[in-house]
């Protein structure tokens, strides 16, 4: 089922014409029943019945607002012309707004990747880009947009994991907008159909569930501390060993492999302590 555009009748015009007729009804009407001139009445009752049920055939299409006709589960084509317009009175008339629309999704708990329970909503924003399939393709759009969408967001956070654990890894809270691409083509897969289009798809709510929410933040808390830590080893590994090649370049001192351990020793004290160290002074002999 795809659009078909089809044309309409200006509506004022068609009012203004039916306005006439029915005067003209109303005038045969006095003159028949007043000089008993059957043929007027029944003159004026036939045109004032037409332009009755002519006036059935006007509607109003808003901006951003299209008609879908159909003729006894016929589909005819859609009107897209805004403002007052005229069809064939027997045409069933569907209004579809092509207006951009947004909504929130719920808090859905899901397991992610890892298997570990997380909150999750995100904010959709879609518009009916044809309205023939919107009608007839399926029974409700809105209802359909919904529940499609809290279905490919499931989906999507079943696909990666929370947090991103090794480099080069897609997370759900360390690449937003791959993680927006992904779920925005899901929906494009499950809303085609439909004939609506959505424009954007971004996570609003990203979570652990509470059971678990005090237990992952001390695992997060002990990878920041890991990976701090490591950093701080490698720069102190590294002035250490720059130290070393320093004092034998200027032949400053000369140590032997005991004393060398023992420096680099209280240097990687120095360093990688979390508190300032208090120093020993040898104030007596060199060792």
């Amino acid at each position: 089922m795809k659009e078909n555009p089809v044309r309409s009748l200006p509506g004022i015009p068609m009012l203004l014409g039916l306005i006439v007729a029915m005067l003209v009804a109303a005038g045969l009407l006095i003159t028949g029943v007043g000089g008993q001139h059957p043929a007027s009445i029944i003159g004026g009752i036939v045109i004032g019945a037409l332009s009755i049920f002519c006036l059935v055939g006007l509607y109003m299409v808003e901006p951003n607002q299209s008609a879908v006709l159909s003729l006894f589960g016929k589909y005819i084509g859609t009107v897209h012309d805004n403002g007052l317009r005229w069809n064939n009175p027997f045409f069933t008339k569907r209004k579809v707004s092509l207006r951009v629309r947004n909504f929130e999704s719920g808090k859905l708990k899901v397991n992610e990747l890892e298997g570990s329970p997380i909150e999750i909503a995100a904010v959709i924003v879609w518009k009916v880009v044809d309205s023939a399939e919107a009608v007839f393709n399926v029974d409700d759009y809105e209802s359909f947009v919904h529940i499609q969408s809290e279905a490919a967001l499931r989906s999507m956070a079943t696909s990666y994991p929370y947090d991103q654990h090794e480099d080069g890894q897609v997370s759900l809270r360390s690449h937003p907008n791959e993680i927006s691409l992904h779920l925005k083509q899901q929906l494009d897969e499950r809303l085609n159909t439909a004939g609506v289009d959505v424009l954007e798809a971004r996570i609003s709510h990203l979570a652990y569930a509470p059971e678990i929410a005090h237990a992952m933040l001390q695992r997060q808390q002990a990878n920041a501390v890991i990976a701090a830590r490591t950093r701080i080893v490698a720069g102190a590994v590294g002035m250490v060993e720059m130290a070393l090649e320093e004092l034998q370049k200027n032949d400053v001192v000369r140590l032997d492999e005991e004393r060398k351990a023992a420096m680099v020793s209280n240097l990687l004290v120095v360093l990688c302590a979390d508190r300032g160290t208090q120093p020993v002074v040898n104030a007596g002999s060199l060792y």
